[in-house]
Protein backbone atom coordinates (compact mmCIF):
# COMPACT_ATOMS: atom_id res chain seq x y z
CA UNK A 1 0.00 0.00 0.00
CA UNK A 2 1.26 3.23 -0.87
CA UNK A 3 1.61 5.35 2.33
CA UNK A 4 1.68 8.87 0.71
CA UNK A 5 -2.05 8.78 0.55
CA UNK A 6 -3.70 11.91 1.41
CA UNK A 7 -4.78 12.76 5.29
CA UNK A 8 -8.47 14.20 5.68
CA UNK A 9 -9.18 16.01 8.93
CA UNK A 10 -13.07 15.56 9.22
CA UNK A 11 -16.14 15.44 12.49
CA UNK A 12 -18.57 13.11 12.98
CA UNK A 13 -21.89 14.44 15.20
CA UNK A 14 -23.59 12.43 16.99
CA UNK A 15 -27.29 14.01 17.74
CA UNK A 16 -30.05 11.81 19.27
CA UNK A 17 -34.02 12.71 19.97
CA UNK A 18 -36.06 12.98 23.17
CA UNK A 19 -36.50 9.17 22.62
CA UNK A 20 -33.16 8.54 22.12
CA UNK A 21 -32.84 7.52 18.92
CA UNK A 22 -29.93 8.12 16.70
CA UNK A 23 -30.04 10.42 13.55
CA UNK A 24 -28.33 9.29 10.59
CA UNK A 25 -27.71 9.70 6.90
CA UNK A 26 -28.73 7.28 4.59
CA UNK A 27 -25.83 8.50 1.98
CA UNK A 28 -26.97 9.15 -1.61
CA UNK A 29 -22.77 10.29 -2.31
CA UNK A 30 -19.52 8.74 -1.96
CA UNK A 31 -17.74 7.89 0.57
CA UNK A 32 -20.15 5.18 2.10
CA UNK A 33 -22.67 5.87 -1.15
CA UNK A 34 -26.02 3.23 0.14
CA UNK A 35 -23.84 2.84 3.94
CA UNK A 36 -25.66 4.84 6.97
CA UNK A 37 -23.54 7.61 8.56
CA UNK A 38 -24.00 9.62 11.15
CA UNK A 39 -23.97 13.43 10.45
CA UNK A 40 -20.14 14.71 9.56
CA UNK A 41 -18.09 16.10 7.31
CA UNK A 42 -14.09 18.04 6.19
CA UNK A 43 -12.75 20.69 8.26
CA UNK A 44 -12.19 23.80 5.83
CA UNK A 45 -8.19 23.77 6.84
CA UNK A 46 -8.13 26.74 3.86
CA UNK A 47 -9.97 29.15 7.04
CA UNK A 48 -8.21 27.32 10.05
CA UNK A 49 -11.89 26.15 11.20
CA UNK A 50 -11.45 24.12 14.22
CA UNK A 51 -13.21 20.54 14.61
CA UNK A 52 -15.81 22.20 17.08
CA UNK A 53 -16.27 24.49 14.66
CA UNK A 54 -16.63 21.60 11.75
CA UNK A 55 -18.65 20.16 13.80
CA UNK A 56 -21.71 23.36 14.23
CA UNK A 57 -21.25 23.95 10.61
CA UNK A 58 -22.20 20.38 9.36
CA UNK A 59 -24.82 20.27 11.89
CA UNK A 60 -26.40 23.54 10.44
CA UNK A 61 -26.01 22.16 7.00
CA UNK A 62 -27.26 18.93 7.00
CA UNK A 63 -29.47 19.13 10.01
CA UNK A 64 -30.82 22.36 9.65
CA UNK A 65 -30.11 23.67 13.45
CA UNK A 66 -27.55 25.58 15.44
CA UNK A 67 -26.71 23.76 18.37
CA UNK A 68 -24.52 25.81 20.92
CA UNK A 69 -21.05 25.15 21.40
CA UNK A 70 -21.52 24.43 25.37
CA UNK A 71 -23.66 21.20 23.88
CA UNK A 72 -21.01 19.77 21.51
CA UNK A 73 -18.90 17.69 23.20
CA UNK A 74 -15.43 15.63 22.01
CA UNK A 75 -15.83 11.97 23.40
CA UNK A 76 -13.36 10.50 20.58
CA UNK A 77 -10.73 10.89 18.40
CA UNK A 78 -10.38 7.59 15.01
CA UNK A 79 -7.90 7.19 12.55
CA UNK A 80 -8.57 5.38 9.53
CA UNK A 81 -5.22 4.18 7.68
CA UNK A 82 -6.35 3.68 4.06
CA UNK A 83 -9.68 3.95 4.55
CA UNK A 84 -11.51 2.42 1.18
CA UNK A 85 -7.96 2.59 -0.10
CA UNK A 86 -8.02 6.49 -0.96
CA UNK A 87 -6.76 8.34 2.12
CA UNK A 88 -6.11 8.25 6.10
CA UNK A 89 -8.69 9.95 7.87
CA UNK A 90 -8.59 11.60 11.37
CA UNK A 91 -12.06 12.02 12.77
CA UNK A 92 -13.23 13.98 15.26
CA UNK A 93 -16.85 12.39 17.33
CA UNK A 94 -18.31 15.03 18.81
CA UNK A 95 -21.91 13.95 20.85
CA UNK A 96 -24.54 16.68 21.07
CA UNK A 97 -25.51 16.91 24.74
CA UNK A 98 -29.16 17.02 25.34
CA UNK A 99 -32.17 16.26 22.52
CA UNK A 100 -32.60 17.68 19.28
CA UNK A 101 -35.79 17.90 17.27
CA UNK A 102 -35.14 17.29 13.23
CA UNK A 103 -37.51 15.92 11.19
CA UNK A 104 -36.15 12.77 8.82
CA UNK A 105 -36.16 14.42 5.36
CA UNK A 106 -33.82 13.93 2.44
CA UNK A 107 -30.78 16.56 2.09
CA UNK A 108 -27.79 16.92 -0.42
CA UNK A 109 -25.98 14.19 1.40
CA UNK A 110 -28.77 11.66 1.69
CA UNK A 111 -31.65 10.71 3.30
CA UNK A 112 -31.83 11.58 7.73
CA UNK A 113 -33.34 8.93 9.29
CA UNK A 114 -33.96 8.29 13.44
CA UNK A 115 -32.86 5.16 14.34
CA UNK A 116 -33.10 3.37 17.83
CA UNK A 117 -29.39 2.89 19.14
CA UNK A 118 -30.08 -1.15 19.54
CA UNK A 119 -31.05 -1.21 15.66
CA UNK A 120 -28.01 0.15 14.43
CA UNK A 121 -26.17 -3.18 14.15
CA UNK A 122 -29.15 -3.86 11.69
CA UNK A 123 -28.09 -1.00 9.38
CA UNK A 124 -26.27 -1.06 6.05
CA UNK A 125 -23.26 0.47 7.98
CA UNK A 126 -19.66 1.09 7.04
CA UNK A 127 -17.06 -1.91 8.14
CA UNK A 128 -15.12 0.58 10.45
CA UNK A 129 -18.22 1.88 11.99
CA UNK A 130 -19.90 -1.51 12.27
CA UNK A 131 -16.72 -3.39 13.63
CA UNK A 132 -15.02 -0.59 15.64
CA UNK A 133 -16.87 3.35 15.94
CA UNK A 134 -20.22 1.82 17.04
CA UNK A 135 -19.38 -0.71 19.56
CA UNK A 136 -16.98 2.10 21.42
CA UNK A 137 -19.50 4.45 21.49
CA UNK A 138 -22.37 2.47 22.88
CA UNK A 139 -19.90 1.14 25.56
CA UNK A 140 -18.70 4.69 26.14
CA UNK A 141 -22.66 5.37 27.00
CA UNK A 142 -23.50 2.22 29.03
CA UNK A 143 -19.91 2.56 31.11
CA UNK A 144 -21.19 6.29 31.50
CA UNK A 145 -24.86 6.18 33.11
CA UNK A 146 -26.58 7.37 28.81
CA UNK A 147 -26.58 8.43 25.87
CA UNK A 148 -26.45 12.04 27.22
CA UNK A 149 -23.86 11.77 29.49
CA UNK A 150 -20.43 13.24 29.28
CA UNK A 151 -17.84 10.44 28.59
CA UNK A 152 -13.93 10.58 28.99
CA UNK A 153 -12.07 10.44 25.45
CA UNK A 154 -11.56 7.54 23.66
CA UNK A 155 -9.01 6.96 20.71
CA UNK A 156 -9.07 4.27 18.18
CA UNK A 157 -6.54 3.74 15.01
CA UNK A 158 -7.95 1.68 12.50
CA UNK A 159 -6.17 -0.06 9.89
CA UNK A 160 -7.69 -0.64 6.39
CA UNK A 161 -4.78 -1.00 4.53
CA UNK A 162 -4.51 -5.09 4.45
CA UNK A 163 -6.86 -7.80 3.18
CA UNK A 164 -8.36 -7.78 7.12
CA UNK A 165 -9.38 -4.23 8.89
CA UNK A 166 -7.49 -3.87 11.88
CA UNK A 167 -7.76 -1.90 15.38
CA UNK A 168 -5.97 -0.62 18.50
CA UNK A 169 -7.93 1.17 21.15
CA UNK A 170 -5.55 3.54 22.15
CA UNK A 171 -7.34 5.30 24.81
CA UNK A 172 -10.29 4.04 26.30
CA UNK A 173 -12.21 6.64 28.27
CA UNK A 174 -14.66 4.63 29.37
CA UNK A 175 -12.90 2.50 32.40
Amino acid sequence: MDGSLPYKLACLCDLRDDRGRVLLIRRKKAPNLGLCSPIGGKLDMETGESPAQCARREILEEAGIDVAPERIHLAGLISEKAFEGRGHWLLFYYKVLGPVEVQEQEIREGHLEWHEPDAIESLPLPPTDRAVIWPLILRHEQAAGGADARTGLFTVHIDCSGPEMRWTVEQDGAS
